[in-house]
């Protein structure tokens, strides 16, 4: 069932490594890795194997599949992906506080999270791939690992740990973020100090400090919208 949800996502890292270009191929599949990957889409929506989404037309999805064979390529961008996309599928589920669902409230977290992914320069936009395409491939993930039942760890923990940054400066439903962002430059210090943190050497600690206060923002508003009061 996951392995079906997640056909464009992780069966591609397969197709990546495997489907590379052959000299001596006479198929014209195997004209490019990106033919190649093309075919693979249109081959497994002819055997039902994965299903259109996000209303796209077969062409559609079969550049959507190009752009997620060009996400798992590009190594930082993909670990970080699917890192930030268990852990909001494990501490934002799409979920309110009474148990009733709110997939709108998990979704828009992802949107705002993927988009301070980008604008703070932890993952770079891998050729072919636009930002709505990370969006998706994220959501790819976080509604597979949404539906999963076996024994996970828990990934949403630094999620958590952010969130207890603005649980503690909330006074009356107030949320005094200068506070947040002070605490925030204080752990992701304390955390490079420590060598609990490596920043590759394209990101700064600045663009560090403001991915986390992002991401405070992002609980914050999931919070609102779910009725939440901690993750």
């Amino acid at each position: 069932m996951i392995m079906r949800r997640l056909v464009v996502a992780t069966v591609f890292a397969g197709i990546v490594t495997t489907m590379a270009v052959s000299t001596k191929a006479q198929d014209s599949c195997a004209a490019t890795q990106d033919v190649a990957v093309q075919c693979f889409i249109s081959n497994a929506l002819r055997t039902k194997l994965t299903m259109l989404r996000y209303g796209m037309t077969v062409p559609q999805f079969e550049s959507y599949g190009v752009s997620v064979s060009k996400i798992l390529q590009e190594q930082q961008t993909s670990l970080v992906v699917v890192g930030v996309a268990m852990a909001v599928a494990d501490a934002m589920p799409p979920t309110n506080a009474n148990g009733s669902t709110n997939p709108s409230a998990q979704r828009l977290a992802l949107i705002s999270i993927v988009s301070a992914e980008i604008s703070d320069g932890l993952i770079a936009m891998p050729p072919e791939t636009t930002q709505q395409d990370l969006v998706w491939f994220s959501q790819d993930l976080v509604t597979a690992l949404d539906d999963s039942t076996g024994v996970l760890l828990s990934p949403g923990a630094m999620l958590r740990i952010l969130d207890s940054y603005v649980v503690t400066a909330t006074s009356a439903g107030t949320v005094n973020w200068s506070k947040v962002n002070s605490a925030l430059a204080t752990l992701i210090n304390n955390l490079i100090t420590t060598h609990l943190l490596k920043l590759p050497s394209n990101v700064t600690v600045i663009q560090v400090q403001s991915f986390a206060q992002s991401l405070a923002h992002a609980i914050y508003e999931y919070k609102i919208a779910t009725g939440r009061a901690t993750l």
